[in-house]
């Protein structure tokens, strides 16, 4: 395809941008409007191994329209969101206000969210599942999430595992096949007309930039910014149908490998606390 991948950020915010309508209708927001102690089901599943967040003041990282911000402020903390989609901050805007919780979103790249926010500014940052592989770089990533925290203060992530993004589709046999880079590249072009909601008109932008981290290379970056991993958890599952029929949803809103399901890692979670 001919795109330059160097163009990613346009290319990218394209996508996210025509997601945004199918999103709105696909995130049962109605389920967070009718019930105040509602929860994604992403908190929901990172609620124990993130602890008593309650009085804490964070930053959720990428939020999108905003589902997981609004859980975790329901969770008592006071949050701010930050996304690189004006559309989709309207849609997270409206569900804060519809909800009651005063979250304060901000729109910029998340390499910006220093001149956004300010330096050492919240007790922790949240990055929910899916994100690292929209940034070109793991290290950069990092320097921010240490800038915007302060001293004593915890980044929580959980993301897609650098081997579940290394892999091809679903073969009929079954079979896991590499096919893309696991290590840090200058990304991968894909084309891709449905987003991981049900929906029926293609994606108006379909085109992706696509960047994978390695453990080491995500490791190394928050440890040389200053960050010292304390919680680092590998799981079977993954909050969306990563690969077609070879997945199997196994509890709701997670997905792993219907046949032999201990061959490969989904996701991680991991804990990093700023010295």
């Amino acid at each position: 395809m001919d795109v330059d991948p160097a163009d990613y950020r346009r290319i990218n915010l394209a996508n996210w941008n025509s997601r945004v309508p199918h999103h709105e209708v696909g995130y049962a927001l109605h389920e967070h409007r009718g019930d105040p102690t509602h929860l994604s089901s992403v908190v929901r599943f990172d609620r124990p191994r993130l602890g008593d967040i309650a009085g804490l003041k964070g930053v959720h990282l990428q939020c999108h329209i905003g589902t997981d911000t609004v859980s975790l402020a329901r969770l008592g903390a006071r949050m701010s969101g930050l996304d690189f989609s004006a559309p989709a901050l309207d849609v997270a805007r409206r569900l804060a206000g519809e909800c009651g919780q005063d979250i304060r979103y901000e729109e910029a790249d998340v390499y910006d969210a220093v001149d956004v926010f300010g330096s050492e500014q919240f007790d922790f940052v949240y990055t929910g599942v899916g994100a690292l592989c929209w940034l070109p770089s793991a290290v950069r990533w990092a320097e921010v999430v240490a800038a915007l925290l302060r001293p004593g203060g915890f980044l929580f992530i959980r993301e897609g595992h650098p081997m579940l993004w290394s892999m091809c589709d679903p073969r009929d046999d079954q079979l896991l096949v590499v096919e893309y880079p696991y290590f840090e590249t200058d990304g991968v072009i894909f084309h891709e007309e449905t987003t991981y909601v049900e929906h029926e008109a293609p994606l108006e932008s379909p085109t992706i930039v696509s960047f994978n981290h390695s453990l080491s290379e995500i490791f190394n970056a928050l440890w040389n910014a200053g960050l010292t991993i304390t919680v680092f958890e590998e799981h079977d599952s993954v909050p969306w149908n990563a690969m077609g029929d070879a997945m199997v949803e196994c509890e709701p809103g997670e997905f792993r490998l219907r046949d032999q399901p201990e061959r490969m890692a989904c996701s991680y979670t991991l804990r990093a606390e700023r010295r």
